[in-house]
């Protein structure tokens, strides 16, 4: 497919598939519950981490953790609810222990940067961001890093593909009809595509991505290859690729 051809194919294929339509069927209609920003930001954050396998699990077990949270979240972490919680599976790998531990680290980084998008926004860019909220977590459970949280490796040079997180930041900082937008110090065009297996494989196929692992690696040089589509906002095409990826199985 020559480069024209392709430009239009993605371009349609995010106008097709990135529709409120989508929201009813997807794990963001949980953030798009709440209208206190500190809920928003939570429900993000752990929705996307549970992200993972069947979307209808995803979303019958995201049902499961809110409803132990009540209706606040935030309120939830902020007053220790969490700590009556025994370990009873929520999805999959992530059990009621995981979440208190996450719990007791978004309990920490409230009290010390107020809201998460202050925390992303001091790091010089979104993998330092990662990292940081990383270590913060780990720093309010005695310095233990869980699995649930991909590690970005910025001092190593080789990391996660971090997709959870990146999902949870896509959400957040753009803004249409099914992306929030409720951050502004983070810009579209700051962000990392949320690669997945199925993204991964669609882009090969299209020429977008030569590298075989699926790692950080692989998110940084699909990203610079989808801002040459759209300098502005390149992981927009992240619906593209993920309605692509659907119809061809």
């Amino acid at each position: 497919m020559d480069r024209k051809s392709l430009t239009r194919e993605l371009n349609n294929w995010y106008k097709k598939i990135c529709t409120p339509d989508f929201i009813a069927a997807d794990p963001v209609q949980f953030p798009r519950r709440y209208s206190k920003r500190e809920d928003i930001e939570i429900t993000a954050f752990l929705s996307a981490t549970i992200a993972w396998g069947r979307r209808d699990l995803i979303l019958r077990s995201a049902e499961k953790m809110f409803a132990l949270m009540g209706q606040s979240p935030h309120d939830y972490v902020m007053s220790g609810g969490y700590k009556k919680l025994k370990n009873l599976n929520i999805h999959r790998t992530f059990f009621e222990n995981d979440l208190k531990y996450f719990c007791r680290g978004l309990a920490h980084c409230y009290a010390k940067y107020k809201n998460l998008e202050k925390l992303f926004a001091s790091a010089p860019d979104v993998w330092e961001g990662i990292a940081l909220f990383r270590n913060e977590i780990a720093a309010a459970n005695k310095g233990v890093y869980s699995k649930h949280i991909s590690n970005p490796g910025v001092t190593e040079g080789n990391g996660s593909a971090c997709k959870r997180l990146n999902l949870a930041l896509r959400w957040l900082v753009r803004e249409g009809p099914v992306d929030l937008g409720l951050w502004k110090k983070i810009k579209p065009q700051a962000l990392f595509i949320p690669l997945d297996v199925h993204v991964a494989r669609t882009a090969r196929k299209l020429g977008l991505l030569k590298r075989r692992s699926n790692d950080k690696k692989a998110v940084i040089e699909l990203t610079e290859k989808l801002r040459e589509f759209c300098l502005e906002d390149p992981v927009k095409y992240d619906y593209a690729l993920f309605g692509m990826g659907a119809m061809n199985g």
